[in-house]
């Protein structure tokens, strides 16, 4: 395994740091284990894709394009909703 250097303000590698040591890891573990266990937009686009899929399969729920963009809209919306708070 070749190791890399990451450039990162020190603000935001200490943050990491403080985050790894907080489940008993080290910041390059921590990463490690970050980069295996986060989806690439393809990744989520796909997973997303066969959700759809079963659903349409399991109950025949199949949104139009424009009903998604509703859903996601609301999605949105309660989600500000929430952070706001």
């Amino acid at each position: 395994m070749s190791d890399a250097n990451v450039r990162i303000p020190k603000e935001a590698k200490d943050r990491l740091a403080a985050i790894a040591a907080a489940e008993g890891l080290s910041l390059r573990a921590y990463l490690a284990r970050l980069a295996e266990t986060m989806l690439t937009p393809t990744e989520r686009a796909e997973r997303a894709e066969k959700a759809r899929a079963a659903l349409k399969e399991w109950n025949g729920y199949a949104p139009t394009p424009a009903e998604q963009d509703d859903l996601d809209s609301e999605l949105d919306r309660r989600l500000a909703r929430v952070t706001a708070r």
